[in-house]
This record gives C-alpha cells, sequence and structure tokens, in this order.
C-alpha cells in the first residue's frame, strides 16, 4: 500500500476532477494504517479461490451461477435481495421490556424541551440500558438518513436499548421529533458533510473518544457504531459468547482466518483494527485504555483516531487470554481482546466484494461500508446495492418515471482466458458503452436510469495487486459496486445545467427488486423490444402486444424516440431488452456536446498496475472514438489526467 501511495500527492495534483479533494485529505492517516492492510494482505493463509473452484451458492447475496453453453450471457438487472432487504419504509413502534418506545413521535402541539433535557447522563443511559448493554452511534445532520437506517435495523431486530449522540441541533431536534432516542453531544458542529480526513472529521473521531471514556465510568457495557453501517443480525447473543473479553473490535482484515462463527485469529490479522464496530465493558483495563487513548488525540488533533487506537492497543499482543475463547492479552498485558470476525462482521470488501460470508455459509451480522471510493454518497450507494438503506416512500416513485434495460454480454469476454487487465477493460469496455446510451436514452426520455450490475475481472484498490488479494476469497469475475468503475458522487452531483445539460437521475441495480418498491411502480410497466426495422411487423409505432410489450426499431433517431415514449408518460417502468444499436445520437448538437461532457465525467479509475508510477488507469467513456486505444497507466505527468 505504500507503494501505492508513494507518488499520491504527485497524482492528486494532476488529476484535479477525481483526486485532489480525495488524496489531499487522506495520504497521511493511509500511510500510517498502511501497514496493517499489507499485513492482512500477505497473511499466513490460504491462496485466493477461482470464480470456478466451487459451486454458486443458493443464499441470496451478491455471487450467481453463469450459464456457460450460450454464446451470449443475458445477465438478470439485480441478484436475489441479500439477506436482510428492508421492507417498505414503514416506521412501526418499536419498544424493548422496559424501555420506551422508539418511532413515536411526540404529540405536535408540544414544545421542543430545553437542550438541556438532552445531557449526557448515567441517568439518560440508565434508561435506555437493556442487561447493562447500551447501543450507540452519533453523527450530524448531515448523515441523517444513515442515522434512520442504523436506528431501523435494530428496530427490526427488536432491539431499543440504542441512544444517538448528535453533534448538533438541528439533528437532535429531527430525531426528536421522529422518535428516536438522542442526546446532545455538546460539538456544535456544522450540519453538513465534513468529508474523511478533513480537520472537522478527526474532531468527530476526537468526540467519539471521550464519549467512550465518559460512558465507561457509568458501568454499562457500550457497543460503539459508526453511522455508516448496519446491523442484520442481533449482536447481542454473540457478544455474550465472550464475557472475559474487555474489548471486541472489528478489523479491516481481508483474508479469512476461521472459517466458522469463532473470532478471528489474532496472530494472523495483520490488518488495522478498525473502531467502526466495538464492544467496550466497563472494566479497569478498558478504562484506561479508553482515558489514554483520548489523551493522545486531544495532545495531537492530527492523530487519527482509528491509528491511535492501533498504536496504543499493538504494544503489547499477546498471549492467548487461553486456548479456546480466541481472546489475547493487549495493550498493557491486561486488556483482554477479541477481533471479531471479517466474514460476519463485514466490512465493504469482504461483503460486496468478496461475499465471503455467502461462500463460507454464514450469516452476516454487520455490514460497515469502508473499502469504497466515492465518497459519503458512494457508501450510501454500496447500502443501496444491498437493498440495506433506508431512502422515503419517493425515492420509489421519482417523477418522469425509470428506465431499465437488460445488459448483453458475451461469454467470451465474461468466462474465457485469463483475468489480466486488458481482459478486465474489455469486459468493463463493453458494458460501459451501453451504459453510455442508455444514459443518452434516459435523459432524452426525461427518465431516472436503473444502472445494471457490472461485472468485473479485477479488484479496485489504491496501491498495486495482481487482481485481486492474495488470500482473500474475491471470485473471478464477480459484480463489482458501481464505485468500482464509476464516480458515484459526480453521477449524483448537481451540475450546471447550461454547461452539462439535464441532469440525470440514477438508481442502484438491485432497485427493481427492492421490497419497498411500492405497488404502482411494480405494476405499471412497459417492455420494449428491439427489433430490425421493416421486418417481421417492426415499425416506430406505440401498439403494444397484450403482454405488454412493445416493438421498436433499432437505430432509431431523437425524434422518432419522443413521438413514440410520448405515448407511455405515465408508465412508471420502461424496460428494453437491450440498448446496442438503440439510439442514433441527439439531434440537437448542442444538447450531444452538453452530454459527452456530463458523462465523461461520470467514468473513474482502475487501480493499480504493479510496479508502475503511476499504476492507476482512467476508463474512457467514449474508448470505442479512440482507434487503437489501450488501458495503460499514464506516461507522463501530462498524460495524467481524466480522458477528454
Amino acid at each position: 500500500m505504500v507503494e501505492g501511495w508513494r507518488n499520491g500527492f504527485r497524482e492528486a495534483t494532476n488529476s484535479k476532477p477525481l483526486f485532489l479533494t480525495i488524496y489531499a485529505t487522506v495520504i497521511i492517516g493511509v500511510l500510517v494504517s498502511s501497514f496493517y492492510v499489507f499485513s492482512a494482505i500477505y497473511s499466513p493463509t490460504n491462496g485466493s479461490s477461482s470464480f470456478l473452484s466451487s459451486p454458486p451458492l443458493s443464499t441470496a447475496g451478491r455471487i450467481h451461477s453463469l450459464p456457460q453453453e450460450n454464446v451470449t450471457l443475458e445477465l438478470p438487472v439485480a441478484p436475489p435481495p441479500p439477506l436482510q432487504a428492508l421492507p417498505p419504509p414503514v416506521l412501526e413502534e418499536a419498544q424493548g421490556k422496559s424501555l420506551g418506545k422508539i418511532w413515536v413521535s411526540p404529540p405536535r402541539d408540544k414544545k421542543m424541551p430545553p437542550l438541556e433535557t438532552f445531557k449526557l447522563t448515567k441517568e439518560l443511559f440508565g434508561e435506555r440500558a437493556k442487561d447493562n448493554v447500551i447501543i450507540v452511534t452519533f453523527g450530524n445532520y448531515a448523515f441523517m438518513d444513515f442515522i434512520l437506517t442504523w436506528v431501523k435495523h435494530l428496530t427490526d431486530l427488536d432491539l431499543s436499548n440504542i441512544l444517538v449522540g448528535a453533534m448538533d441541533t438541528k439533528l437532535l431536534e429531527a430525531l426528536y421529533w421522529k422518535g428516536v432516542p438522542v442526546f446532545d453531544m455538546g460539538s456544535h458542529m456544522s450540519t453538513v458533510d465534513v468529508g474523511w480526513g478533513s480537520p472537522t472529521f478527526h474532531k468527530m473521531g476526537r468526540e467519539k473518544v471521550i464519549l467512550i471514556d465518559s460512558v465507561l465510568p457509568y458501568g454499562y457495557e457500550l457497543l460503539m457504531c459508526d453511522t455508516d453501517m448496519v446491523w442484520l443480525k442481533d449482536p447481542m447473543p454473540y457478544l455474550a459468547r465472550y464475557p472475559d473479553a474487555d474489548v471486541l473490535t472489528s478489523s479491516d482484515q481481508v483474508v479469512p482466518t476461521v472459517i466458522d462463527d469463532s473470532l478471528d485469529i489474532w496472530q494472523q490479522v495483520g490488518a488495522a483494527y478498525n473502531i467502526g464496530i466495538f464492544h467496550w465493558r466497563p472494566t479497569e483495563s478498558a478504562k484506561k485504555l479508553a482515558k489514554e487513548w483520548k489523551e493522545i488525540l486531544l495532545a495531537d488533533d492530527k492523530v487519527w483516531d482509528q491509528n491511535g487506537f492501533n498504536e496504543i492497543v499493538r504494544r503489547q499482543l499477546g498471549p492467548s487470554v487461553d486456548g479456546d475463547s480466541g481472546l489475547f492479552y493487549a495493550y498493557d498485558g491486561n486488556l483482554k481482546v477479541g477481533i471479531l470476525p471479517a466474514s460476519i462482521f463485514c466490512s465493504g470488501h469482504t461483503y460486496f466484494v468478496q461475499a465471503m460470508y455467502q461462500q463460507l455459509r454464514l450469516e452476516p451480522y454487520a455490514l460497515h461500508t469502508t473499502f469504497q471510493y466515492a465518497g459519503t454518497e458512494g457508501k450510501r450507494h454500496r447500502l443501496r446495492e444491498g437493498m440495506v438503506f433506508y431512502d422515503p416512500p419517493e425515492y420509489y416513485d421519482s417523477p418522469g418515471g425509470f428506465m431499465a434495460f437488460k445488459p448483453s454480454i458475451p461469454k467470451s469476454l465474461l468466462l474465457d482466458g485469463k483475468h489480466t487487465i486488458e481482459s478486465h477493460f474489455i469486459l468493463v469496455n463493453h458494458q460501459m458503452k451501453q451504459i453510455r446510451s442508455a444514459l443518452a436514452i434516459a435523459s432524452l426520455l426525461n427518465r431516472t436510469l436503473v444502472m445494471p450490475p457490472i461485472w468485473c475481472r479485477l479488484d479496485r484498490l489504491w496501491f498495486g495487486h495482481p487482481g485481486t488479494l492474495q488470500g482473500s476469497m474475491t471470485r473471478q469475475p464477480f459484480i463489482c459496486p458501481l464505485d468500482h468503475v464509476f464516480e458515484v458522487n459526480i453521477m449524483l452531483k448537481e451540475l450546471p445545467e447550461d454547461e452539462f445539460g439535464p441532469g440525470i437521475g440514477i438508481r442502484e441495480y438491485s432497485f427493481l427488486d427492492n421490497p419497498a418498491l411500492p405497488k404502482q411502480v411494480k405494476e405499471s410497466w412497459l417492455d420494449v423490444q428491439l427489433c430490425q426495422d421493416g421486418k417481421d411487423e417492426c415499425e416506430a409505432s406505440n401498439k403494444t402486444s397484450p403482454s405488454r410489450v412493445l416493438k421498436f426499431p433499432k437505430r432509431s433517431n431523437e425524434d422518432t424516440f419522443k413521438s413514440i415514449f410520448s405515448f407511455f408518460d405515465d408508465v412508471k417502468v420502461i424496460k428494453f431488452s437491450s440498448v446496442e444499436d438503440a439510439f442514433t445520437g441527439f439531434s440537437d448538437k448542442e444538447r450531444e456536446e452538453k452530454f459527452r461532457k456530463r458523462v465523461k465525467r461520470y467514468v473513474g479509475i482502475w487501480c493499480c498496475e504493479e510496479n508502475k508510477t503511476p499504476g492507476h488507469i482512467y476508463y474512457d467513456m467514449y474508448w470505442d472514438e479512440k482507434p487503437g486505444w489501450k488501458p495503460v497507466p499514464p506516461q507522463t505527468a501530462e498524460e495524467d489526467h481524466p480522458p477528454l
């Protein structure tokens, strides 16, 4: 990882649209933690499995069976729903045996209580604790939807011993009126997204440590969570299996050390301990750790909270507490620590890329959106792809309706030959060309595009690698998250229309399979079958078959699209059998240029080729218009920028 970042700053200065705001903020933290990532990759475990080394799993998730006889592989729009897809977003009352109700809003004629009412106190925690355990997250108003999703998953699991720390009064008031248990952290923070690695981001980390240090003396066990994670299974029985643990922490481990649900083998975990999910017991050793951790962060505001935690916990590692539990001594030789298994307390890599829990036939407890490439928007989109994000009803019934298409990929592009940079780009470029056409049609019809699943041969990381992480369970090929190929944050950003043309809404590839999709959308559907003009009654017409199928000529122009599909403005979903050779282009050349300018910004990079500086390769939305185009890293500093 150090090698991959060695010239990261130089790359950032030459790639402002993609990297300046990212590299400048994360480079310091990543340099410090890179040692842990490398250790995780090369820890002493078995090698990676190939895609065909074991049969596809029948459980829900991201691994699919692939027919191998057909010349062309017709891919589904989305895989089966995951283990814990969200139900339609109706917030029902939730109540523990002795706890107050959640999702029950106070009467509207009631005044907002004074801020002092929400002060952090032992009594406040005592009111919410159950079996002496309290589950806590915190954030500012920018993460309101993440926090609601976090609460929704817990209440669906019949867990009500929860509290949310509000870092600004806007969030505090909003949660109070929604009936969510909330307390004031006294942070007086901005309500906007702070950005990973920024000074405000580090302030949030320090607030977390201050909170832990303040709460442990109350005598309650604390399950501390970041807001960008969700609970998929009740973790309380699992945590109770290790009553002697002072701290149980998740990690960034990407190589499995166990194949069941036992704790990861601590001697084989080289990756950073990840503090996005960890459980504290109010022991003297834990209190001592929290106090010193807080003092380190307060003494130097440049120290990332996670690096500080790893630094002091790893002062001493071992020996094992006993021969069976998986616990070990750390920190001062008295702290008893356990590492939650990465297969079921999942990172963004073990869940979305490896589907490790699925391959091992395990049920995941948690999902944390790490290992992704598009900031907060990318985290949100990942959770939406997994159908585990809470969205309001209007998200599922967008004005103008939706457009989807069935991608077509030749079997040879997906399965034949070795998994190389060249074969990866050939596969992705074939899909990208179809997505480009679909974006144009969606823009023309003023519809929101449901993105297709994207198949990749190679993983994406921050450093040079041979295609997948050595020792991981990544199967090739695999459905990769959208942020592996596209700049999700740019796709969702409002760009000036006078420069980039009309905005194009997108939805995740699993959107039409989400249980939250309302009946009026599911039942308002038009299938469009492309046909060859003049053959088999193929003509531009609004006539549909009894089964609600419209035949539509290939290579139709803008006027034909507009005139025919104007008859179906009231249809919620229009799905094309294919978009290959469907659209000849915009008749308005100015609009065409604005569209091109927009979608060129949508694509990102693949990273990274080994032993190359730089090693990243830019995707190009219009690769097919450049004769002899090849996937190679920039050869000079002047070439190191997104395609023009």
